[in-house]
């Protein structure tokens, strides 16, 4: 059953990747053609837009490494290795990637909101806001349940040491 539960877990964590990835590969480009013509036609907003997609663009390394670190924590826990200190890297590995993220975003939000005074949208601060919120809430969960794993291990090999 746990394993069951554990390989869903996994085909949800890829899952959440495939939308990055095809907002990174087929939809941003053609934001970034728009934005570079609109530099050439002598608009500044084109260089606002273009440094956001590069922040957009950073954030997906660290978005990817996450989901690569929560895909071998879970084979952890598939392998009884999750109270080791392999899993404890991996959590710590999360909450660090999902840091830079919401200190990127934090970063794109005045751009964003550049951008929505333009386009009058004022959806695109709230959806930075939202990526910038969760990717916080994951490294808040993530550096909970490091910690309480490491209290874990702790007592797990005093206990060890002392039967």
């Amino acid at each position: 059953m746990k394993q069951v539960s554990t390989s869903f877990l996994k085909l949800v964590v890829m899952l959440i990747g495939v939308p990055a990835f095809v907002l990174g590969v087929f939809t941003l480009p053609k934001i970034a053609l728009k934005a570079i013509e609109e530099v050439q036609n002598g608009g500044e907003l084109g260089y606002i837009v273009l440094l956001t997609l590069l922040i957009m663009y950073i954030s997906a390394v660290p978005f990817y490494l996450a989901l690569f670190q929560t895909i071998k924590l879970l084979g952890y826990i598939d392998s009884n290795q999750a109270f080791s200190d392999l899993s404890v890297v991996a959590l710590k590995k999360i909450k660090n990637s999902s840091k830079i993220i919401s200190c990127l975003y934090l970063l794109a939000l005045p751009f964003a909101y550049m951008i929505a005074e333009w386009d009058d949208a004022p959806g695109l601060i709230v959806i930075g806001l939202v990526i910038m919120g969760s990717s916080l809430v994951v490294a808040v969960f993530a550096s909970v349940l490091q910690r309480l794993l490491e209290e874990a291990i702790n007592i797990k090999s005093e206990n060890d040491l002392t039967v």
